[in-house]
């Protein structure tokens, strides 16, 4: 596979990626940014910590979605991250659609 293939590749799969998130972050109530990877989570714990006197970020999620094209499967149960680099955590927001409480829809 020459280089132009393979550019043109991994751009055909991060354009389905980018799609695949659109659908599903509706899903999550969570972002998650480190330094080589993208989550989506229902459920963040982040902890910082200190070894020495070297602080290091210990993040789990649950019910999570990663961005990765080279994962076969990006829905995982239980993620654990721990990191040197900056962790950016923020709460997605809700959507602003409000179901009839009785069901009715008239």
């Amino acid at each position: 596979m020459s280089s132009e293939d393979l550019e043109k590749y991994e751009t055909e799969m991060e354009l389905q990626l980018y799609k695949e998130y659109r659908d599903v972050v509706g899903l999550f109530t969570h972002v998650v940014e480190t330094e080589r990877r993208f989550y989506l989570a229902n459920s963040v714990d982040l902890k910082v910590r200190s070894d020495g006197g070297e602080v290091f970020f210990d993040v789990t999620m649950a019910d999570a979605w990663v961005w990765d094209i080279y994962r076969p499967a990006r829905f995982v149960k239980n993620v654990r991250v721990v990191t040197f680099k900056d962790v950016n955590v923020e709460e997605l927001p809700k959507p602003d659609i409000k179901l009839p409480e009785n069901g009715d829809f008239s």
